[in-house]
């Protein structure tokens, strides 16, 4: 299952249907916080994340899973662009880092890569 959190609902719902559209079962949250008391957070194989939220951002939600012992493969979206917080996400284990409006590819290119591996390809 691949889980997106995003506080803007018309991405959430793009991204959901992308996913869907791919063959993966998706579940969107509205915040950090939500995802963290879902029941999908044990069978979450994947997650894609904003960075800047109200509440707890992306990046804290990644430090979370990290100390919790939930080193799941996460691609980050933003639409502000940030190249310390990039690397920082990226040097954590974030298999990507987009930038909003982004492009279907390269969502797909992330989700291939974090669910079968870097040689995968479409």
């Amino acid at each position: 299952m691949i889980a997106i959190v995003d506080d803007d609902e018309s991405v959430r719902e793009a991204t959901k249907s992308l996913v869907r559209s791919l063959g993966y079962q998706a579940a969107t949250f509205g915040s950090a916080e939500e995802f963290l008391g879902s029941e999908q957070l044990k069978s979450t194989s994947c997650l894609i994340t904003d960075v800047r939220m109200p509440g707890m951002s992306g990046v804290e939600l990644q430090d979370r899973l990290i100390a919790d012992g939930r080193n799941m493969p996460t691609v980050f979206i933003s639409a502000f662009s940030d190249e310390r917080v990039r690397q920082k996400v990226l040097e954590s284990g974030a298999i990507g880092y987009l930038r909003k409006p982004f492009e279907e590819d390269r969502l797909i290119e992330c989700i291939d890569t974090a669910l079968k591996g870097p040689s995968a390809g479409r």
